[in-house]
């Protein structure tokens, strides 16, 4: 209390100045204080009044500090728990996070399920796309939303699912693109929070990585397929093409790279214990990469991957068998069980270190998909006038900038 004095004393003496030299009451006219004694008592009462408003603002609670519910995961509430509504709906994000509305984007003539109504999400002609909205990558989540609609015959037909772990940004979504069909979902950072052990780069460590693990219990269960997208990333392509992938009897589909070397995404110590390296035994693991997939979630839920995944990052915490992020569990589960998806909707590596021969090419042939993965991202390296050559063909999907 003692410290708030102190500061609100030095916020008046501070207004007190900035009004005296508004109405020029400097000490070279301080002999006519007669004329000025008024003007000296009003600027006294002004600063008292800001002071008093400025107190009630520091002792109001932000509503950010209203804690969310606790996670219960073991329990028939803990879908619901994930999936519960925007608490924080009322939240205005921060003025740096303005974005330019977006045009209007209307299905082709043709679309399975246009019409003018407000479309449910349990309509079985929707495309579902899942992407999280972090404040770290927003303006690239804005950006990607923006190309897949752009470049969509059938735009109206797809419904985004927008996962958040901070603050809610239905507002700002809302207002960037007022016609989307979407759906925001609370992701408790505590859930994870005990299972994330260190990476080789602090940004993989962030909970909101671990999202995806969770789509099946965040989503509704008449939610049967989803295609996950990471934040960094256009597509340039329709997304349908992508949502009709044949999953087969394969949970997930991924493009595969399966000329990379597999075993540098573990340590010595997992590939000499044969009861860890021997849970690829009768596979032919595969690197692919977890920002884009396509993932039959009804198949998902019925076999339990999310307990198996976690059974992995436990493992991890306790005998260090790898050393990146998110990405190794799902290679633990997955690798030499996933549908092939053609390498053209993930062109990935794109966000590697600027620095000199840093700068990719794009692979021959078609391409569908830019991903910016790696360390370098394509707005900021244009902010700072660094950019890749490839950085110019995100730049026409931002819509980072004044508000509306």
């Amino acid at each position: 209390m003692a410290d708030l004095k102190a500061m609100l004393t030095y916020t008046r003496l501070a207004i007190i100045s900035a009004l005296a030299d508004r109405f020029d009451f400097t000490s070279k006219n301080i002999k006519r204080r007669g004329r000025y004694g008024a003007r000296v008592m009003w600027i006294w009462r002004l600063s008292g009044f800001l002071c008093a408003a400025l107190l009630l603002i520091v002792l109001t609670p932000s509503p950010q500090s209203f804690p969310p519910a606790e996670a219960i995961r073991s329990s028939s509430l803990y879908r619901s728990h994930l999936r519960s509504p925007l608490f924080l709906s009322s939240y205005q994000p921060p003025d740096r996070f303005s974005f330019q509305r977006a045009a209007t984007f209307l299905n082709a003539a043709g679309c399975v399920g246009s019409v003018a109504n407000v479309i449910g999400v349990c309509d079985p002609n929707l495309v579902h796309v899942a992407i999280t909205l972090d404040v770290e990558y927003l303006r690239g989540s804005i950006a990607a939303v923006h190309s897949v609609l752009t470049n969509s015959l059938c735009p109206e037909s797809i419904f985004f699912h927008f996962i958040v772990s901070e603050v809610s940004l239905e507002n700002l979504v809302r207002s960037t693109f007022p016609q989307l069909n979407f759906k925001v979902y609370y992701f408790d950072p505590e859930i994870v929070r005990n299972l994330i052990s260190t990476s080789v780069r602090q940004a993989l460590e962030q909970p909101l990585n671990y999202a995806r693990n969770y789509l099946a219990d965040l989503l509704e269960v008449c939610v049967n397929r989803v295609i996950y997208l990471d934040s960094d990333l256009v597509v340039v392509d329709d997304i349908s093409e992508l949502w009709g992938t044949c999953l087969g009897s394969r949970t997930i589909g991924a493009p595969e790279y399966c000329h990379a070397n597999f075993t540098k995404y573990f340590t010595t110590s997992f590939w000499s214990s044969g009861r860890f390296s021997g849970t690829f035994a009768g596979r032919r693991p595969c690197y692919f990469n977890t920002g884009v997939m396509v993932i039959d979630l009804a198949r998902w839920r019925r076999l339990g991957y999310t307990k198996k995944i976690e059974r992995w990052m436990e493992i991890q915490k306790r005998d260090r068998i790898y050393e990146l992020g998110s990405l190794p569990p799902f290679l633990l589960v997955f690798a030499g069980h996933v549908a092939p998806i053609g390498h053209r909707w993930n062109q990935h590596g794109l966000g590697g270190d600027n620095v000199r021969g840093s700068c990719r090419d794009l692979h021959p042939g078609r391409v569908s998909l830019l991903h910016w993965s790696g360390s370098g991202k394509p707005w900021l390296r244009l902010d700072t006038k660094q950019p890749c050559p490839l950085d110019f063909l995100w730049a026409p999907y931002d819509l980072y900038g004044q508000s509306h």
